[in-house]
């Protein structure tokens, strides 16, 4: 008996696309029975055409229109595919609001009706997907449904395919051959295997090998699809842009671009204008206890290298004499400087790094972001760090991953530009606002701060 039973076989998009349209309708269905139960005071309209019409449009442009939400689900994440589905219909939910709009048709139908069917329709969406979702997944442990994989490789890719392949039973992908080493009796072993995909995980110095393998598959009909090595290589945001029609590899790249830029610019303009509200009566009060506890002026002005390799000056509550550093810079030994009494305590206490807001509400820094350095050190660590510069894909920021665990002032340079790279690497608004409720707890004071 063959267990590899085919379910997806082409007519399944289709169920799929027909249950999704059917959801909708009933969606529309159930809203109408709770309208009704809930018409105390308005006459509901008898005919009902409109509603119906309105859910048949809705579920026929839901489930005929080309989506990424119809393509295979194998391997893929149940939040990620609810995302898009949630997504998609919002935007169909959009267009139906426009059209209200347009042809003012708003009064033609219930808004109780309205809401009540939009998320009725997202509720059922969600449930008749997690449910074909489980059976899936319970079929493929079971041996149903599978594709059949020839993996090649013997680098960290091909070995971190395998292990997620095995911990992955619900995948329903199958390693049915596995090739180590490309050569003439592995080559002739791929081309009689009965396989549905074919796995390249080479790195990017065997060219001549992953011509070899495509040459001998040139008659087969197996999907093939290669997994670049770049284990070796410290990417940062690494994932694939498509520029002029033509797909890229993103090794190295910033993950301040488009809404995302947007999200960060939000965040740093409308937090920094309300915490300066709120801190102003201190940073009144720090301002004059600079000025009562040492001669020169109350900030300090310290040119500083952030976003994109750019100077600018940073603004601090001066805690050292004036001409402390006449005799030149130098890297570390924080604890050693002079600083007067008061500047002792708003160092230990972050309270001189209060003035950075006024940086990130001008656009020079970010709340959260690394730690920026001054332009020499940045010339002298650059070359003895590996990926220092990478910090400056971003803007430079107040508090940081770096900070919220201890690693400031003169401890170990390399592992807090480790914490750069991963903050960029992992970015999220959500992260952002950790690390600021982080700071709050636990990112002022630190034995490491003078």
């Amino acid at each position: 008996m063959n267990r590899n039973i085919r379910l997806s076989a082409p007519w399944v998009p289709y169920f799929v696309r027909l249950a999704d349209g059917l959801s909708i309708l009933l969606a529309g269905i159930i809203a109408l029975k709770i309208r009704l139960f809930l018409n105390v005071s308005v006459e509901f309209p008898a005919d009902l055409s409109g509603y119906y019409a309105l859910c048949t449009i809705a579920a026929i442009l839901f489930s005929a229109l080309p989506a990424n939400v119809y393509r295979s689900w194998r391997g893929a994440e149940l939040p990620a595919m609810l995302s898009g589905i949630a997504g998609r219909w919002m935007g169909i939910v959009g267009l139906i609001l426009l059209w209200m709009f347009v042809f003012k048709a708003s009064q033609e139908f219930s808004r109780i009706w309205l809401v009540t069917w939009v998320f009725t329709a997202l509720i059922l969406l969600w449930l008749e997907r997690f449910m074909m979702y489980l059976f899936l997944r319970f079929m493929r442990r079971r041996g149903f449904n599978l594709r059949h994989i020839a993996l090649i490789g013997d680098g960290p890719a091909a070995k971190n395919l395998e292990q997620r392949l095995e911990a992955s039973g619900w995948s329903g992908y199958s390693i049915a051959l596995l090739i180590r080493q490309v050569d003439d009796v592995s080559i002739s072993q791929l081309q009689e295997a009965e396989v549905d995909e074919v796995w390249l995980a080479l790195p990017l110095s065997e060219e001549g090998a992953i011509r070899r393998i495509l040459h001998a598959l040139r008659h087969g009909t197996a999907s093939i699809r290669y997994v670049p090595d770049l284990f070796a290589l410290q990417l940062v945001n690494h994932g694939v842009t498509d520029v002029l029609g033509i797909p890229m590899f993103d090794l190295s790249t910033s993950p301040m671009t488009g809404m995302n830029q947007l999200l960060k610019w939000c965040e740093d303009k409308l937090f920094s204008s309300f915490i300066l509200l709120l801190i102003s009566p201190l940073m009144l009060l720090l301002a004059i206890g600079v000025k009562l506890t040492s001669p020169g002026p109350v900030f300090y002005r310290q040119e500083r290298i952030g976003l994109n390799n750019k100077p600018f000056d940073m603004l601090k509550f001066r805690s050292m004499p004036v001409d402390t550093e006449s005799n030149g810079v130098e890297w570390g030994g924080s604890a050693a400087k002079a600083t007067h009494p008061f500047g002792q305590f708003i160092r230990k206490t972050s309270l001189d790094e209060l003035p950075q807001f006024l940086n990130v509400l001008k656009g020079d820094m970010s709340i959260v972001g690394p730690r920026p350095e001054r332009p020499m050190f940045v010339e002298q660590f650059k070359e003895e760090i590996p990926d220092y510069m990478k910090k400056h894909l971003v803007k430079a920021g107040i508090t940081g991953w770096a900070q919220v665990h201890g690693w400031r002032g003169d401890t170990d340079l390399k592992t807090r530009i480790e914490y750069d790279i991963f903050y960029i690497e992992n970015w999220t608004l959500w992260l952002d606002i950790k690390i600021i409720v982080m700071t709050i707890f636990k990112g002022f004071v630190n034995k490491n701060a003078y």
